[in-house]
């Protein structure tokens, strides 16, 4: 019971880290809407970016943490954590 709730905060936190990059696009977007500095919106881009790598990060590490996150049915342990080394060697 505890892993089930430890991988609903996980997937919970992975959401709000989502949205939270969501608000810096949303922000990207009006600072280019008001023609503010391309350098400022370069800054801006640049710290959506790395947030949405740390969303990616976080997503792998919780399917390597909590299976029920990333299991296909019947997969067993060792084809799961090959599944998302090649996800990481294919998307990082």
């Amino acid at each position: 019971m505890a892993d089930a709730r430890d991988a609903q905060t996980a997937r919970h936190d992975l959401v709000m880290r989502l949205k939270r990059v969501e608000g810096q696009l949303r922000g990207v977007q009006h600072m280019i809407e008001a023609n503010e500095d391309c350098e400022a919106i370069a800054q801006q881009l640049s710290a959506a970016r790395k947030a949405l790598d740390r969303a990616f990060y976080e997503l792998l590490a919780c399917a390597l943490e909590h299976p029920q996150f990333a299991v296909a049915k019947g997969e067993k342990p060792e084809a799961r954590v090959q599944r998302i080394a090649r996800a990481l060697a294919k998307f990082a």
